[in-house]
């Protein structure tokens, strides 16, 4: 489930509440329905070579309509994504919090936001070295 906020008709936060969802199984359905597509001859690779590749697969999650996250805050102490959107944080930002989900308030969100906004984002690129 996901909502957003709105401000002067344009969104500005987006937040996943994901209840009963697993990121490997999302995947290893998605893998099922894109290969059961292929065989049934329903679509075509667009690769020459017959492949697949990231965004056929993309298309077939049951988020395939959400937006991926840019920031993943995972509460309680622990530092894992414990199965939850595998796909889609390949390049979110992750914040660990030692708060537990019902005391994690306005405060602790904002020093969240803060810690995201000193991040430097770059989608799988290197970092710029200065000579």
């Amino acid at each position: 489930e996901s909502g957003s906020f709105k401000e002067d008709n344009r969104d500005i936060l987006t937040i996943y509440l994901a209840i009963n969802y697993g990121g490997r199984a999302d995947i290893l359905n998605a893998a099922q329905k894109l290969a059961q597509s292929i065989a049934s001859g329903e679509i075509l690779s667009s690769n020459p070579d017959g492949s697949i590749n990231e965004s056929e697969l993309s298309k077939h999650l049951c988020t395939r309509h959400l937006p991926d996250p840019d920031l993943i805050i995972r509460t309680g102490g622990e530092k894992r994504l414990s199965n939850f959107l595998l796909w889609n944080a390949a390049y979110a930002e992750l914040y660990f919090s030692e708060l537990l989900w019902p005391d994690f308030d306005d405060d602790a969100l904002e020093e969240a936001l803060l810690w995201y906004g000193t991040r430097n984002r770059r989608f799988g690129g290197r970092k710029e070295v200065e000579l």
